[in-house]
């Protein structure tokens, strides 16, 4: 038995637009009930989100009959969090904060055996393998895994056009409010020049033959990341969408 088909890989390689959503709760029945909201895509973030291998498997868990695909975004770049979270059970995995060609090579290798890559071959007593019944998915996973890059500050901006030619990438996210910051512009990702860098690097990942994807949370932003293009373009995030319509309600009733 082979490696499931990563159909969300699939859409995002013929350009059908994704919508999705972030969950930064850590909490599995959370990410259930999300799953049941009808996104394309669930965002688990271990960047920001308070989430560990324990939480993101739960959350893989409570997806796994969602029509939702996971994505799971890594604190950090680095090898070992890859393993984990591949072996877990994730099929699609978001790196924040990349800025250089040789970061995008180190995380196309974490993704892939040897000997192309540097993926420990331990799935056979883990999840990702249906804890052995997957019996061809060491020959077959490589090709089934998503690999999304966020590109979020002047260096990577600098960079992206070599980030882009790096095979093996499937997608690079752009990250709003920490390229705003680091343009000066302290988290106001409206400002015009930050606009313009988001519209010009969102093109640029499309021509480069890359899915182009961005998180929106206000409604005039979300819309013009759609007007711009963006292909895996999140909608909002779960404690986000909670505390608001929960304040509201509250305002509502008690105002009266």
């Amino acid at each position: 038995m082979p490696a499931p088909k990563n159909t969300f890989k699939q859409a995002l390689a013929k350009g059908d637009r994704q919508i999705g959503c972030w969950l930064s709760s850590g909490e599995a029945v959370i990410a259930e009930i999300m799953g049941s909201c009808g996104f394309d895509w669930l965002v688990i973030d271990g960047e920001h989100g308070p989430n560990d291998i324990r939480s993101i498997r739960d959350q893989l868990m409570a997806l796994e009959a969602s029509p939702s695909h996971p994505v799971v975004r890594l604190p950090i770049g680095e090898t070992w969090m890859v393993k984990q979270v591949l072996d877990v059970g994730a099929q699609n995995i978001l790196i924040p904060m990349v800025e250089t060609t040789e970061q995008a090579r180190e995380m196309v290798r974490a993704c892939q055996y040897p000997p192309h890559g540097t993926r420990g071959v331990g799935a056979t007593a883990a999840r990702a393998t249906m804890f052995g019944k997957t019996t061809e998915y060491i020959q077959t996973a490589d090709q089934e895994i998503c690999l999304l890059l966020q590109v979020e500050n002047r260096a990577g901006i600098e960079n992206l056009d070599e980030i882009l030619a790096v095979e093996g990438v499937d997608g690079v996210f752009i990250g709003p409010a920490d390229l705003s910051t680091d343009m000066g512009h302290q988290g106001n990702s409206a400002h015009p020049e930050v606009r313009a860098v988001t519209a010009d690097a969102l093109a640029r990942i499309k021509a480069a033959g890359k899915s182009p994807g961005i998180l929106g949370v206000a409604e005039e932003a979300t819309q013009a990341y759609f007007d711009m293009g963006a292909e895996f373009l999140a909608v909002g995030i779960d404690m986000v969408l909670l505390a608001q319509n929960a304040r509201s309600l509250a305002e509502n009733w008690k105002s009266k």
